[in-house]
Formats: structure tokens, C-alpha cells, sequence
């Protein structure tokens, strides 16, 4: 009779899985740890329905294995009902001559117990699928949420790339646990307990002792090598999130590596990522190879020695050749949980390191937060002051240094200045990106500070000097300052930052995509979408951060006819570059190396013929000179024109 092999090892593909770049070291990841901050997702208190699928998948995994560990029974009854045995032998379990079809019935009851094993399999897997995936999503959920609550310095210092392999490697890792931990660890230990029974009760203790041995060096073994292959699938890891960040990084600058011809410099820097990555993954490749080797060796030494034993029974009439075919059955059947509790362990070890990066995030406290008992901003009136604030970035470079100025409900204040002067600075603080270091801002007498994030910034409308859009339709841009604005609504904000006719034009209107980051508008198309946005919200405050940079002169007029008139009854913080967009202002403050040098209207700074009046002259000496050089163009351009018509 032919003796079955085992199957060949499980787990190869997970080699070329790329994992999560561990921010604790293997060894540092605790299972016990990581499940119980996993328990109530996996558990949650405020869904029975989740829990009941718990109960009854538990359930169903006791009645598999029962069932499981059955199979190898009917395999022996049918092989004896077939296999008289000799004059010295023990009796059949079936009687041959007292049932004729014993072997037909017994081989349909092998085929329905097997595949009942399956059914029962996976029924359970199917019933806890909802519950893994509910905690999956509930926990990115809530990481998703809390990166949007991290402060603005904490993505600056990341790289976005980076930080989405984190979250998506996160949820990865919590499949793994609860799918590895939940459906396999757990069922292959109560299937351990039951075939060590067996072999107890149907055998002697020498075929459950070399049982437990083989087990225990399958283990001990998978373990050391395991540990091995992680500082290779670290090594692997890190090139593979090098590579990742490195591709958005470019991809998000296409423009500019077309304007410096750096095709082949971008490919380059991601190509060496890949090799490193490469090299890294070949060692992994190779590693699983000795692992999974040595896994089938003392698998198969511990098969052959309980084989042996069997034959040697038979010899002696102890067994029968159904014996031989229940204890290789049975040992087969074993080997497939046992390699998979080695792929278990592979798997969770990475799994723990993937959510404890998950977790640390969630562990990371944001640097600004409400304070106990803060309570919704009340704008009555959008009197907005700065007392005496100061702030730096850094402590050895100070940006602000006791800046002190106030914007009356309904007028206009402008802050002008070299660049590097702290004026955007200003806005970031208004919007409680950053704390001051000392001094305060308040609305209408209210210290920001003291009053919830969210009822603040519902209060500021912002148009910023690099307007990056999102990825959707010109319409969800626009409804993005206000979602239950109507159609009408969106449609009259447009109209009011001059891009209505524009967006008309198009052959899909308003459902025009705007690409990556809004790359498919000019730069004045997507300053008037961030304009019409901030139209769209109605705040009583409102801060414009170079808001007609991107426009040119004949545009800029209309924008700034607009935002002139939407400026009128509301309190207006004006940070500009363009002196020429400011003349109208209420107060002009001049910042210089974080402190006010000059403040008055217009005529008042340049009459003082101090810094304020030296930024004007040189701004109007570049625009005469540009304005110049154009009609220099054009006349070439008509000379040219009349020479070649003569």
C-alpha cells in the first residue's frame, strides 16, 4: 500500500508580502498586549449581534474538529474492511463476512465526514469574517481620525507615503491577529489535544510521546529560524517603504521633474530602493526555503518512527494495516495546522510589529487640544486681537517677538513684510496649528486657547497662497466650505469668485475632475475654486494668505473686486506679498524679523518713507521694469513682422 506524503509547506507566498517598517524592535512586540488592545474591537460591548457571531463561531470550531479528527477512523475502518487480517491478527472493526458492503458504506461515510470537516470550516470562518472585519474597519477608523487630530508639525515631519503604509499595513496586521490568533492558533491546539488523546487511547504512550517530540522541534525550530528571517523581512520592509515613499514623492512633483529634465534621476533614486529591496527579498526567498525544509525533515522523521512502530505491531498482530493507515492519516492530517502554526507564528510576529505602529500613533498625544471644559467660540461681533505673542518653531530661531495688533469687527487689516518675517506664521497661530509660546489671541474677548478647535476654525474662512485641491470634481471643492449648501448656493459662490463662467464652459460643468492636488486648473483656476469655497462657508472672519498670488494682473483686479466685497462686514486678516492688493485696507502692519516695524494706512507708511514705503518702491520698479520688457516684446515682435513683409 502506498503511503501518503506530506503536503508540500504552506506560507511561501507570504515572502514577497511586503510588511510594515517595525518601530519596535521583534523581540519588543508582546501577543498578550497587542490582543488586549485588539479586545474591544474584537468584542465589542456595543454589538450582541457581533458577539453572538463570537459564541456560535466557537461553537462550530469544537464540532469541526470533533469531526476532524474523526476522518482518519473511517480511513481505517475501511482499509481493514477491505484487508482481511492474518490467522495471528486482531479482529476487523468491521466484520467483513457479516456485511458485504461494509467497505462501499464506510467509504461514503469517510467522504461525508470530510466534507462535513469542510463545511463546518467554513461556516465558522464564513460567521467570524463580520467580526474581524468590523474591527479592522472600526480601528483604522479611529487612526484615520486621530492622524487628522496630530498636530500640523507631526506631518510635516512625516513623510505621507510613509504614513499610509503605516495605516494600511495596520489593518493588515489586525486581520492577520484576529484571523491567525481566532481561526487557526486556537482551533490547532484544541485539534493537538484531542490527536495526543487518540494516540493514547487507540495506541500506547510511545507513539504520544514521539508526537509531542516532534511537535516540540517543529517549534522550537520554526521559532529560531523565524527569528532570523525577521531582521531580513525588516530589511525588506524598509527598502519596500523607501521605494513607496520615494515614487509619491516624485509622482506629486511631476511637474517639477519635467521642468528640470530629472526623469531619469527620479528613476534612478527608486531604482536603488528596488534593489535594496530586491536583494532583501531574494534573502527571504532563500530563508523560507531552509525553513520550510526543515519543517518537512522533522516532520517526516517523526511520521517515519510512528510508522515503523505501527509495522512492527502488525507483525506482531497488535495492529492491523488499518492502524498503519489511521496513524499516517492522522499524522498527515496534522501536519497541515502544525505547518500552519508555523506560519502562525511568522505571521503574528510581523502582525504585532504593524499594529504596535499603528498603536503608536494612537498613543501619540496632539500637541494642540481642547481644554477641559472648552467651550463652542461665541462671534457676536469678529473683533480679532494678538497680544504680545510670541513664537518660534524652533526655540534657537524666534519667528515672533511680542507681536501685539488688533483687527476691529468689520474692517480690513493687512500684514506686509520681507519674506521670513512671520506673516503666514500669523494665520497658522489664528487657527491653533501652533500655540504661542507666550501672549494671546482672542475673538471678541475669548482666548482662542479656551474655546473648542472645531467652533474656531467654523469661524475662519481661509484662502491660502498654495491652494491644493482634492482629487474629486470642481463641484466637490466648491461644496467642501459648506455641504449642505444647495446647488444654487455653490453656483452663486462661483459666480462671486469670477470662475462660474469657467466652469459653465466646460462640456462636464461642475463635474469636471480636477486631478491630483487640482493639477488639471491653472494656478489663478484653482486659487478662484479655493476662493469659492470660502465664499460657500460664510465666516464671520477672514484670512487671506496671498490670496490672489497665483493671478495675473487683468484677474487679480476681478478677484480682488470680489474678495472686496465679500470682505465688506466681516473682520479681514490680509497677508500679502502684492502691496498693490492691500492699499485699501483699514491698517497696514509691516512685520520685520518677527516684530512690527510700521503700521498705518497706505498714504500714512509711504508719506514715513520708512520700510512700508522701500517695499513699494521696489515692487513699482519691478512692475515697470516687467512692464517694460513686455512692451520691448511686442515691439520686437512687430519689427519682425513688417521686415519680413518687406
Amino acid at each position: 500500500m502506498n503511503v501518503m506524503s506530506p503536503p508540500p509547506a504552506q506560507g511561501a507566498a507570504s515572502a514577497s508580502r511586503p510588511g510594515m517598517q517595525g518601530r519596535v524592535s521583534a523581540g519588543k512586540g508582546k501577543l498578550t498586549e497587542t490582543i488586549r488592545g485588539l479586545w474591544p474591537y474584537i468584542w465589542p460591548s456595543d454589538r450582541a449581534d457581533l458577539r453572538r457571531r463570537i459564541v456560535w463561531a466557537t461553537v462550530l470550531l469544537f464540532v469541526a474538529k470533533l469531526v476532524t479528527v474523526g476522518v482518519p477512523f473511517t480511513f481505517k475502518w475501511v482499509t481493514d474492511a477491505l484487508v482481511p487480517p492474518g490467522p495471528n491478527g486482531p479482529p476487523t472493526s468491521i466484520p467483513i463476512a457479516s456485511l458485504a458492503a461494509a467497505p462501499i458504506i464506510l467509504t461514503l461515510i469517510y467522504g461525508v465526514a470530510r466534507s462535513l470537516m469542510a463545511l463546518l470550516t467554513q461556516w465558522r470562518d464564513a460567521m467570524f469574517a463580520t467580526v474581524s472585519m468590523h474591527a479592522v474597519r472600526r480601528l483604522a477608523f479611529e487612526v484615520f481620525e486621530h492622524m487628522h487630530r496630530l498636530s500640523l508639525r507631526f506631518h510635516l515631519e512625516r513623510k505621507t507615503g510613509g504614513l499610509t503604509r503605516v495605516l494600511e499595513r495596520g489593518r493588515n496586521g489586525i486581520e492577520t491577529i484576529v484571523r491567525m490568533v481566532m481561526l487557526t492558533g486556537f482551533p490547532t491546539v484544541v485539534e493537538f489535544a484531542l490527536i495526543l488523546g487518540i494516540l493514547l487511547y487507540q495506541f500506547d504512550w510511545r507513539y504520544a510521546a514521539v508526537t509531542v517530540a516532534m511537535i516540540a522541534a517543529y517549534m522550537f525550530y520554526t521559532t529560531k529560524a523565524t527569528e532570523w528571517r525577521i531582521a531580513i523581512r525588516r530589511t525588506m520592509n524598509e527598502s519596500d517603504t523607501d521605494a513607496n515613499t520615494k515614487a509619491i514623492d516624485s509622482l506629486l512633483n511631476y511637474e517639477t521633474v519635467k521642468y528640470f529634465g530629472s526623469e531619469e534621476r527620479e528613476a534612478s533614486r527608486y531604482d536603488k530602493s528596488m534593489e535594496r529591496y530586491e536583494r532583501a527579498s531574494v534573502k527571504a526567498y532563500i530563508s523560507l526555503a531552509i525553513l520550510n525544509a526543515g519543517q518537512a525533515v522533522i516532520f517526516t522523521i517523526g511520521l517515519t518512527v510512528c510508522m515503523v512502530m505501527v509495522v512492527s505491531g502488525i507483525r506482531t498482530g497488535r495492529h492491523t494495516v488499518g492502524d498503519l493507515v489511521m496513524i499516517n492519516a492522522m499524522l498527515i492530517q496534522l501536519y497541515q495546522p502544525l505547518n500552519f502554526m508555523g506560519m502562525v507564528y511568522r505571521e503574528i510576529k510581523q502582525a504585532v510589529i504593524d499594529i504596535e505602529a499603528l498603536f503608536d500613533i494612537l498613543d501619540r498625544s496632539p500637541e494642540i487640544a481642547d481644554r477641559p471644559g472648552a467651550k463652542p467660540l461665541a462671534v457676536p461681533s469678529g473683533d480679532l486681537r494678538f497680544e504680545d505673542v510670541h513664537f518660534a518653531y524652533v526655540p534657537e530661531r524666534p519667528i515672533l517677538r511680542g507681536v501685539t495688533f488688533e483687527v476691529p469687527s468689520g474692517k480690513t487689516v493687512a500684514i506686509v513684510g520681507p519674506s521670513g518675517a512671520g506673516k503666514s506664521t500669523l494665520s497658522r497661530l489664528l487657527f491653533r496649528f501652533y500655540e504661542p509660546q507666550s501672549g494671546r489671541i482672542t475673538i471678541d474677548g475669548q482666548d482662542i486657547a479656551d474655546v473648542t478647535q472645531k467652533s474656531l476654525r467654523a469661524a475662519i474662512g481661509m484662502v491660502p497662497q498654495d491652494t491644493v485641491l482634492f482629487n474629486d470634481t470642481i463641484g466637490y471643492n466648491v461644496r467642501y466650505g459648506r455641504w449642505e449648501a444647495s446647488e444654487e448656493e455653490v453656483h452663486k459662490a462661483a459666480a462671486l469668485a469670477q470662475i462660474d463662467v469657467f466652469i459653465k464652459s466646460l462640456p462636464e460643468g461642475y463635474e469636471t475632475s480636477v486631478g491630483e492636488r487640482g493639477l488639471k486648473l491653472s494656478g489663478g483656476e484653482k486659487q478662484r475654486v479655493a476662493i469659492a469655497r470660502t465664499i460657500l462657508k460664510g465666516p464671520p472672519i477672514l484670512v487671506l494668505d496671498e490670496a490672489t498670488s497665483a493671478l495675473d494682473s487683468f484677474t487679480e483686479k476681478d478677484i480682488q473686486d470680489a474678495l472686496e466685497r465679500i470682505s465688506r462686514g466681516r473682520t479681514t486678516l490680509v497677508i500679502a506679498h502684492r502691496l498693490s492688493t492691500v492699499i485699501n485696507a483699514d491698517e497696514i502692519i509691516v512685520l520685520d524679523k518677527g516684530v512690527i516695524a510700521e503700521r498705518g494706512p497706505h498714504a500714512e507708511l509711504l508719506a514715513r518713507d520708512g520700510l512700508y514705503a522701500a517695499l513699494w518702491n521696489r515692487q513699482r520698479e519691478a512692475d515697470e521694469a516687467r512692464e517694460k520688457l513686455e512692451r520691448t516684446r511686442a515691439e520686437e515682435g512687430l519689427v519682425g513682422k513688417v521686415g519680413e513683409v518687406v
